[in-house]
């Protein structure tokens, strides 16, 4: 009798606590086991000067998807805007959120790895 006595406290302490993870952060990636929606049409603003614009996107609250608006970010020399996206991996769908991140040094909003000309600074 004490030994599944001993075997069911056992089992009940093992399982204790556990709760199916919805999402979980890897570094700054998120992972999230249903996919998000479809993205909504936005309608992007004329062109501002100085400026770079940021696309609106689903974002995942702890609980569900919530969308956030596109928005108008300052432009910054030296780095090229990433939006934040989606993408399916192994453990379910990603987050990449995306923002500035240096390699842009002709200060032309193409990131240098994918820039023929990366050090041009008179680009039209």
């Amino acid at each position: 009798m004490k030994r599944i006595l001993c075997a069911a406290a056992a089992a009940l302490i093992s399982t204790a606590g556990f709760v199916p993870a919805q999402a979980f952060a890897a570094g700054d990636v998120l992972v999230v086991h249903t996919a998000p929606p479809a993205p909504r049409h936005e309608n992007v603003p004329a062109a501002r000067r100085g400026y770079e614009w940021a696309p609106g996107y689903w974002n995942w609250n702890g609980h569900r998807y919530s969308w956030v608006k596109g928005h108008w970010e300052r432009a910054r020399k030296g780095y090229a805007y990433h939006r934040p996206e989606w993408r399916q991996g192994p453990n379910g769908w990603e987050m990449d959120r995306g923002g500035w991140r240096r390699g842009d040094r002709d200060g032309d909003g193409v990131p240098n790895r994918v820039d023929a000309r990366p050090n041009n600074p008179n680009r039209s």
